[in-house]
């Protein structure tokens, strides 16, 4: 009788919360309702910290970031059982936090975005300002949802209004749109493969610098990289770019827009490089090139 009551009071909180779904991952700001059966004291509704963390009490901080409704309930109840006999327990997401999402590549306005839960494709498509400008038809998009990337045309989404491939996005997805034609740009410096790098036309320079590398090892001095480009019957021109304040602000307009043959130079620096590995691994995970 005590299961069937127990089972029964889970899914009367499940389904009076909004419950996540099964690839849904709990994120900072969402507002969880979390009960314990038999136990009023500890059934409270709690939101994730930006470290990703709760605070319950008896058991203190616990880390639910990344985690399923189902994880965080079975984490929470082998915290509780030093204090609390065979401990139900049940969470639900009460309220999901805004999804930030990442926008790159051929739309007006590249940067990070806020959507609202359960936003799609197309929601950060127009929250970046729509695709940039393109001849013949539009580009197939390539879009990370977590640890899949997904590829949708764009002609059949946007033009030809096929509903069924607007990608349900999660916080922390990224959008890369590429443009038709190629560009080949030099990176030298810091990265981990220096050398010619082909891009699309319209990419910035932190598509550049993620396809040359960019890992923790390269000690990259992302505050001063010189980007050093030829006019045509003119002298060449040197532009200092502090990529990193564009990374860390999320506001990429701030970003170079590359022009064919730019020769990027990224010095070292020999202080702790609080780098943007995981940022640069997505974005190589974008374009088509291993993480």
């Amino acid at each position: 009788m005590r299961r069937f009551i127990s089972a029964l009071f889970a899914l009367t909180i499940l389904l009076g919360a909004r419950c996540a779904l099964a690839d849904t991952a709990i994120a900072p700001g969402d507002v969880l309702d979390v009960q314990v059966f038999g136990e009023t004291a500890l059934s409270q509704q709690l939101t994730v910290a930006p470290d990703g963390s709760i605070s319950l009490p008896l058991v203190g901080r616990l880390v639910v970031r990344g985690m399923s409704t189902t994880q965080a309930s079975t984490l929470i109840a082998a915290s509780l059982k030093r204090y609390v006999r065979e401990p139900n327990v049940a969470v639900g997401i009460k309220t999901e936090a805004a999804y930030t999402v990442l926008v790159l590549g051929n739309v007006k306005a590249p940067g990070r975005y806020t959507i609202q839960p359960g936003g799609r494709l197309s929601d950060a498509l127009a929250a970046a300002g729509g695709i940039g400008p393109t001849s013949g038809p539009l580009p197939v998009a390539r879009v990370s949802v977590g640890d899949q990337i997904h590829e949708v045309s764009l002609e059949g989404l946007l033009r030809k209004g096929d509903v069924t491939s607007d990608v349900r996005l999660q916080n922390a997805s990224a959008v890369y749109v590429p443009a038709p034609a190629t560009i080949r740009v030099r990176v030298l410096g810091a990265v981990d493969h220096p050398g010619d790098v082909d891009v699309n036309e319209g990419d910035r320079l932190a598509i550049a610098v993620a396809k040359a590398g960019n890992s923790s090892s390269a000690n990259a001095d992302l505050n001063h990289i010189r980007v050093t480009r030829r006019a045509p019957g003119g002298p060449p021109t040197v532009t200092e770019v502090n990529l990193y304040h564009a990374l860390q602000d999320g506001d990429l307009s701030s970003d170079l827009v590359l022009a064919p043959d730019d020769v990027i130079f990224i010095p070292e620096t020999k202080k702790k490089v609080d780098g943007f590995g995981l940022l640069f691994g997505t974005i190589r995970r974008l374009v088509g090139l291993p993480f």
